[in-house]
């Protein structure tokens, strides 16, 4: 596996709030002027109404919203707990458990709240391993995923109204039944390396561009 997992973009290239946004060495700080963020909070701080929009930005003259969504990754030994999607966003793929976060929660508290309410699993801690911004053709919401892992739980995976768990083998994953970018970015997931990235969907299946990038740390991402 490679240092840098990138791939230069193609087409239009990327907003250059996006292209500040993936750099590993850019304080979020620096970016309040331009992107008007309203949310820097840390993992242990909790999320306001008012800063469930985190950035606001003009954009081909329309208003881009963003929203938060945690997505945790349950690894036990040589298998990693996923969950077919039963309905909405998503549905009929393989995925990682999380949501949105609520008003009130940390982003932490609102992953371990969505792992339980899928799984039925509970964990005491998490550990961050990645965020990704996700924008969609046609859409002017964003997502912003930020991505924790776990080797330690209580309970065994039930199912629930939204997800049929299911343990994978590491080296056997269904990525033919998941989202596309996965394959991309799951090796640095299961090797413990922390990653930043974005990921340019036309439909729900097309990636039009993306750019991946392997990070020291996630210190300065004010808003994990």
């Amino acid at each position: 596996m490679q240092k840098k997992a990138t791939r230069p973009l193609t087409g239009p290239p990327v907003p250059k709030i996006l292209e500040e946004y993936l750099c590993p060495v850019l304080p979020f700080t620096q970016l309040s002027t331009r992107l008007q963020v309203e949310s820097r909070q840390s993992v242990s701080q909790p999320v306001s109404k008012k800063q469930h929009q985190l950035w606001r930005s003009q954009q081909r003259g329309e208003m881009v919203t963003t929203k938060l969504l945690t997505l945790v990754m349950v690894i036990k030994q040589h298998q990693i707990l996923l969950g077919m999607k039963k309905r909405g966003f998503g549905a009929g793929r393989w995925n990682g458990f999380g949501g949105k976060v609520q008003p009130g929660e940390t982003i932490e508290e609102g992953a371990k709240r969505e792992l339980f309410e899928e799984s039925s699993l509970t964990v005491h801690s998490l550990e961050k391993i990645g965020r990704i911004l996700f924008e969609f053709v046609g859409e002017t919401e964003l997502m912003d995923v930020h991505i924790f892992r776990t080797e330690s739980y209580q309970g065994e995976p039930e199912e629930s109204e939204e997800m049929r768990p299911q343990w994978f083998d590491l080296d056997k994953l269904p990525f033919n039944e998941m989202w596309p970018d996965d394959s991309l970015w799951f090796p640095l997931m299961i090797q413990k390396k922390m990653f930043r990235g974005y990921f340019k969907f036309e439909g729900h299946n097309n990636i039009l561009d993306y750019t991946l990038k392997e990070v020291d740390d996630l210190a300065t991402d004010k808003g994990s």
